[in-house]
């Protein structure tokens, strides 16, 4: 098939193109490179299924597509708060141009969504029907309400306009190619630890997270897409939830650093748990995490100790 993926030159989207390509279909990476590297597809770019295209999602773009995977935006605090109202931007038009090109083609179109859509939540797990408990006038309301809206697109597009839409909600991920300054939790603990620095850690480290290793994310959002009839939104990544500080202490383990502990303030609106639910993504799409984050963060921190 042609495959279109925006962010393709992401953390998350070069291993999807990495994974479309090995299944044999023609690859067309779309990114503007603010967040996204050439680095992370320089093994793609000679194949001749794969070509990469510098575009800002923002603006209009058109391309035969058969599927289309929108995962264009910056998924870090540090990133997505540098400039709030691009971010905003990024998610909504980025999300009516992507709908509107599968409109033209007929394409089917998979909206990479995420865990924040749900807030500081009330319910734990969090599952697919709870409508969530955000902030709309935070500083991260720029990332959590521009994916909500995006969301809604899809499925106004859906109901409107009959564009067969996926909506994927994407929770904590990690693995090989993240950004070693993004600031998300992995990557700032395993970059700290290589480099001897203090590991920080936000408020007392008893807020929990659940992490999902790239390969299975990746697996279940080609589940999603594929799927004949299921279109969300569902819940994917890895229940197993652990505290901030069992993570820090993971790291340093594996690392073998003796780095020490130090604590900030915890940033506003920081969700206190966030653990999915995925009963629905087992049952329909039969996804299952299969990589323990032990392994996984073995992998991730041979990727760091090679680069740092």
């Amino acid at each position: 098939m042609r495959v279109l993926v925006t962010g393709g030159a992401g953390f998350v989207g070069s291993h999807l193109c990495e994974r479309l390509i090995a299944e044999g279909h023609h690859v067309l990476c779309i990114d503007d490179l603010s967040t996204g590297s050439r680095a992370n597809v320089a093994h793609l770019l000679d194949h001749e299924r794969f070509t990469l295209f510098v575009h800002d999602v923002t603006e209009p773009y058109f391309a035969p597509a058969d599927r289309i995977y929108n995962l264009a935006c910056p998924a870090s605090p540090i990133h997505y708060q540098v400039d709030p109202i691009k971010t905003v931007s990024t998610n909504v038009q980025g999300a009516i141009h992507g709908l509107r090109l599968a409109q033209r083609t007929g394409a089917r179109f998979l909206q990479a969504s995420t865990s924040e859509v749900y807030g500081d939540p009330d319910v734990h797990p969090q599952v697919e029907s709870y409508h969530g408990n955000v902030n709309p006038i935070g500083p991260r309301a720029c990332y959590d309400e521009g994916k909500r809206c995006a969301e809604t697109l899809c499925f106004d597009f859906h109901r409107q306009a009959q564009v067969d839409i996926r909506v994927a909600r994407i929770f904590n991920t990690y693995g090989p190619r993240m950004a070693a300054n993004d600031g998300r939790v992995v990557s700032n603990f395993i970059v700290q630890a290589l480099r001897g620095e203090p590991l920080t850690i936000y408020g007392e480290g008893q807020q929990t997270r659940s992490f999902c290793y790239v390969d299975d994310l990746v697996d279940g959002l080609v589940r999603l897409m594929e799927h004949p009839t299921e279109v969300g939104p569902i819940n994917l990544g890895n229940p197993g939830e652990f505290t901030i500080r069992e993570l820090a202490e993971q790291v340093l383990a594996l690392t073998g650093a003796g780095n020490a502990l130090v604590h900030r303030p915890l940033p506003a609106d920081d969700p206190k748990q966030r653990q999915p639910d995925i009963t629905r993504a087992r049952t329909t799409l039969g996804f299952e995490p299969k990589v323990p984050l032990a392994e996984g963060l073995k992998r991730t921190v041979a990727y760091f100790r090679d680069r740092l």
